[in-house]
């Protein structure tokens, strides 16, 4: 089984690290991390605040969408190109066939996140900037929301088309980042029905807040790495979710 799963995610792996396009958003990202350096000139005397605030935006930013454009499309080609029927045949579970293209979009994301933290820690470098604990812990935290994100992708693949998955994937991005204000909203609405519609959206959704601590990284506050791990592994819990019900969905179709 975990060869079989490997072996998918190495083949997901070198097909998306050969996308022309992916090469481009990574480009566009690193653009930004750099161009932060341009922002904290105008700053006064704020340049490393500025450069880790708009970097750690752009790192998750540029994550994301990464992850949308891999993931929305990853049985979507399969189907177009027809390989799906070669594959299912096979002894080949199905839920086997989810979780090792979601591990080779993961993989291949981890080595993107990266390069491009890579460009930003050399960048703070440059400025005499000492090495930060917060900002690396910043990094696995929006490594964990991309990956949160990535399962989002491959869920709404597993029945939908690559553009009303992108524009859902989108959405609970969005709609993620604003779960905190949703939970509080709930005690202002004197609507009952609207209330619970409320709270039901507040709970289905994952809370990217959990994952964004930019703020405490520019301010260099103390976060823990019990914060860190209680943080990863409600996003590992989510993940496991979302691809379970994946896999319940994608074994519905019928590809034979």
């Amino acid at each position: 089984m975990i060869g079989r799963i490997l072996a998918i995610a190495s083949n997901t792996f070198r097909e998306a690290i050969r996308n022309k396009v992916l090469y481009s958003l990574v480009f566009f990202a690193v653009v930004m991390i750099l161009s932060s350096a341009i922002l904290g000139q105008l700053s006064l005397h704020e340049e490393v605040k500025v450069i880790k605030d708009f970097g750690l935006t752009a790192l998750s930013g540029f994550g994301v969408l990464i992850a949308i454009f891999i993931g929305v499309s990853l049985v979507y080609k399969e189907v177009d190109r027809r390989t799906i029927f070669v594959l299912m045949p096979k002894p080949i579970r199905r839920f086997e066939f989810i979780l090792g293209k979601y591990v080779g979009i993961v993989g291949t994301l981890g080595v993107l996140v990266l390069v491009m933290s890579a460009f930003l820690f050399l960048l703070l470098m440059s400025y005499d900037e000492p090495f930060d604990p917060t900002l690396a812990k910043a990094v696995l935290l929006i490594f964990v929301e991309i990956m949160v994100m990535t399962s989002v992708a491959v869920f709404f693949s597993s029945f939908s088309t690559p553009f009303l998955s992108g524009f859902f994937t989108l959405g609970v991005f969005v709609l993620g980042r604003l779960a905190f204000d949703l939970r509080g909203l709930t005690a202002k609405v004197e609507n009952v029905v609207l209330d619970y519609v409320l709270i039901g959206i507040s709970r289905l959704l994952p809370n990217l807040e959990d994952f964004n601590i930019g703020g405490k990284v520019v301010h260099k506050a103390y976060v823990s790495w019990s914060y860190v791990g209680y943080s990863s592994a409600y996003g590992l819990a989510y993940i496991g979710i979302v691809l379970l019900l994946a896999t319940l969905l994608f074994n519905r179709r019928d590809f034979l």
